[in-house]
């Protein structure tokens, strides 16, 4: 069975890092991995370390640009489905889509509704989805992936980013949201703060999985533009999502 992970959180926290380090861990697993940037500013692929050219967002605006230009007997899915994977991005230890933005307004339920229809067969193919998530719930509710195993909300070491997490999860639970488990990760971590995130999770009754010490590496490859992706294994983060990921069962 496919495990499905989607992570979110708000800006700034460190969700994209996040996720390129559980990309970067289940790489070394021999697991097939799909990973999906559902995130409109498209940091994933620079963290990871690859280009994009095409994203899903071009895709639907080519659908709804040929759409009545199409003769009415044709399979509209099959042209979609075969242009969605042009924008598959096949690297040499995971797959990659970036799903991207449309230009123009105008209502994309029509392009929607086929995508969902098409990724559903999709992610049967690995054994597992790894989402990099906007912020928000919306894209949860419109069920464009239709089972998520895993949401984790990655927060910082605030008390204000906690609550965050902790209306996320509430969000999550009152929607009506496809979320099986809901877990969160304090990032930029301190030995000056750790247990009072750890006493406030507790307090807010949220799973608190894991603990990401502060790494000045990180940091100095984001300010450089450089990926995470090959960061040294004695990495201190790369050390804590290892540990985060086994908790998770990946």
């Amino acid at each position: 069975m496919t495990k499905v992970i989607a992570i979110t959180g708000k800006g700034g926290t460190g969700k994209t890092a996040m996720t390129s380090l559980l990309i970067r861990h289940l790489t070394k697993t021999n697991k097939v991995v799909l990973a999906i940037d559902a995130d409109p500013d498209t940091n994933l692929p620079e963290t990871l370390g690859c280009e994009v050219v095409k994203t899903v967002g071009d895709m639907k605006q080519f659908m709804l640009d040929e759409r009545d230009n199409l003769p009415p007997d044709i399979n509209k899915e099959s042209i979609f489905e075969s242009k969605l994977y042009e924008v598959l991005e096949e690297m040499p230890k995971y797959d990659l889509i970036v799903m991207g933005r449309p230009e123009g307004s105008g209502c994309y339920c029509y392009v929607n509704n086929l995508l969902r229809g098409i990724m559903d067969r999709l992610v049967k193919n690995y054994d597992v989805v790894i989402i990099d998530t906007e912020a928000g719930l919306e894209h949860f509710s419109r069920k464009m992936i239709r089972d998520v195993d895993d949401l984790i909300v990655v927060t910082d070491g605030s008390r204000r980013g906690l609550r965050t997490a902790e209306r996320i999860r509430d969000l999550t639970e009152e929607l009506d949201t496809n979320v099986r488990n809901i877990v969160v990760v304090a990032n930029k971590v301190t030995d000056a703060n750790r247990a009072e995130i750890e006493r406030t999770a507790d307090g807010l009754n949220l799973e608190l999985i894991g603990t990401v010490p502060v790494d000045c590496v990180i940091a100095e490859r984001d300010l450089k533009g450089l990926p995470l992706f090959d960061l040294p294994d004695d990495s201190i983060a790369v050390q804590e999502v290892d540990k985060i990921a086994k908790k998770l069962g990946l």
